[in-house]
């Protein structure tokens, strides 16, 4: 409870200040841009002058199927975030659906990479479970699902590159371990992570944060992975 109360003055006071601000140039435009300013405070958002934050994500940019997916599972208790529970608690679907909308028509610059030391077989490791994954333990390559260009594929599955290193490392843990964050949802990403080991999991988020952000969203899935990765597309035709 203390928790929710002070997340709530946070924002009280954040959109105090915003309407002040604007309030002395006349009244504030009822635009997304400005109804979104809640999400910036957190999600990096091209400002010059706002900290990259490490466990926070860039969603300026992402495909937007997977922006409304993961919104929603936020709204509906899949995916645990408190502040985020509190922000969309009351929000609909359709509502949902334009600020996922929103965001991902951003184009704004990326963060430049994250300079982290990999020694060479680090690399190998990386290279190898991204590019090959490892058949023998039943976990596909990261490029099969994330697109060649590791920037996203078929709408709903999101892009690894200009995301910080311990937010990938989070996700991938949650994912493993079946925390409260990510284990409210069974998907063939908690599958494949449970065959990865924590050394893995950090190696392959520190390459992912060290590659410069390029290329573009693929658009095609074998018919295995859409066969294994389907309640990800099931959630997509429900909302449409």
């Amino acid at each position: 409870m203390c928790m929710k109360l002070l997340i709530l003055i946070v924002l009280f006071f954040f959109t105090l200040n915003v309407s002040a601000e604007l309030s002395s140039h006349g009244m504030v435009p009822d635009t997304m841009a400005e109804r979104v300013k809640a999400c910036t405070i957190c999600h990096y958002h091209g400002d010059n002058n706002q900290e990259r934050s490490s466990y926070y994500p860039r969603i300026a940019g992402k495909l937007e199927g997977y922006l409304v997916n993961q919104l929603r599972h936020f709204r509906d208790g899949r995916r645990y975030h408190q502040a985020m529970a509190l922000l969309l608690e009351n929000m609909s679907d359709d509502y949902l659906q334009a600020i996922a909308h929103y965001f991902s028509k951003l184009d704004i610059p990326y963060p430049p990479p994250e300079s982290i030391d990999l020694k060479p077989n680090e690399i190998e490791l990386a290279k190898k479970l991204i590019r090959l994954g490892d058949p023998q333990r039943d976990i596909p390559a990261c490029s099969a699902c994330h697109g060649d260009s590791l920037m996203g594929n078929m709408s709903y599955i999101p892009g690894l590159l200009g995301l910080p290193s311990a937010y990938l490392t989070a996700q991938l843990s949650d994912w493993r371990s079946g925390s409260l964050i990510r284990g409210q949802v069974t998907n063939c990403m908690s599958a494949i992570a449970k065959q990865l080991s924590y050394d893995e999991i950090i190696v392959v988020s520190r390459w992912l944060a060290t590659q410069t952000v390029e290329g573009e969203t693929q658009k095609t899935l074998s018919p295995d992975l859409v066969k294994r990765c389907q309640s990800i597309f099931l959630e997509g035709v429900a909302q449409e």
